[in-house]
């Protein structure tokens, strides 16, 4: 389906490795110009992901005011929406877009030797062969493999990290599920990276790397300026009366 995502990042990494020599090294070069390329969809994503959170005490509030009535809570909502120059999907479509290139990237790391005949895949001797596993490695003995065992855990860990780190966004009930949830998707990317090749490894370790800079040094400081301007826009918006009015009956006539 993406087969021309992946010819056109084969491309790239063909042209970075003329120059970079190693392939690991190569591999982070594109994650990087990957990363930066996808970097003004994260902020779209986030200041939208801002936005809902301080809509939603009133999203709430209409879902509740109008729980007997669901057309009109249906209209209410639309109208809010549209009121607030507001879509409920505006932080998925840039996660939508991405995640082609994402999977295509994947593919191609996955599949180097079929894309690149005859190369040995190495990053800098620290990772001798980018295309064998940490299940093909420790039969070996744990000196062979504990640099894929380093990559498999910086794999968990930094699946785990970002997860957490949005969890201070979220209170309560909310918080606690996002951090449960966390720890099982860790443990999870434990049983799916025992198998992955190391250059798939590398790939999301540094990509994951790079996820958790920019939520520390980007994410959060758009999140938190997206907020502020949305509270300050709601604060100063017009007070809205829901006004019903009354059917007055006709004032009966005085017998004469």
């Amino acid at each position: 389906m993406w087969d021309w995502i992946v010819n056109v990042l084969f491309q790239i990494l063909a042209l970075i490795q003329q120059f970079a020599v190693d392939w690991g090294l190569s591999i982070i070069i594109l994650v990087v110009i990957i990363r930066l390329l996808l970097t003004p969809l994260m902020i779209k994503s986030s200041k939208s992901t801002a936005r809902m959170q301080v809509l939603t005490p009133k999203i709430q509030e209409i879902q509740e005011r109008y729980a007997d009535d669901p057309q009109r809570q249906s209209q209410e909502m639309q109208k809010f929406y549209a009121e607030n120059k507001f879509s409920p999907f505006g932080g998925c479509l840039p996660l939508l877009i991405q995640m082609p290139i994402l999977c295509a990237l994947f593919t191609l790391l996955q599949h180097l030797g079929d894309y690149f005949d005859g190369e040995t895949f190495s990053f800098y001797g620290i990772l001798p062969n980018l295309q064998t596993s940490v299940a093909a490695t420790l039969p070996q003995g744990f000196g062979v493999a504990a640099p894929y065992v380093v990559a498999l855990l910086l794999f968990a860990i930094l699946t785990l990290i970002p997860q957490l780190y949005m969890s201070r966004n979220q209170t309560g009930a909310q918080a606690q599920t996002m951090k449960t949830t966390a720890i099982i998707m860790s443990v999870f990317m434990l049983f799916i990276g025992w198998s992955l090749p190391a250059g798939v490894l590398l790939y999301y370790d540094v990509s994951s790397a790079w996820q958790v800079a920019q939520q520390i040094f980007v994410t959060q400081k758009v999140i938190d300026k997206a907020k502020a301007e949305e509270e300050e826009r709601m604060a100063n918006a017009p007070i809205e009366v829901d006004v019903v009015r009354r059917e007055h009956k006709p004032r009966p006539h005085k017998k004469k």
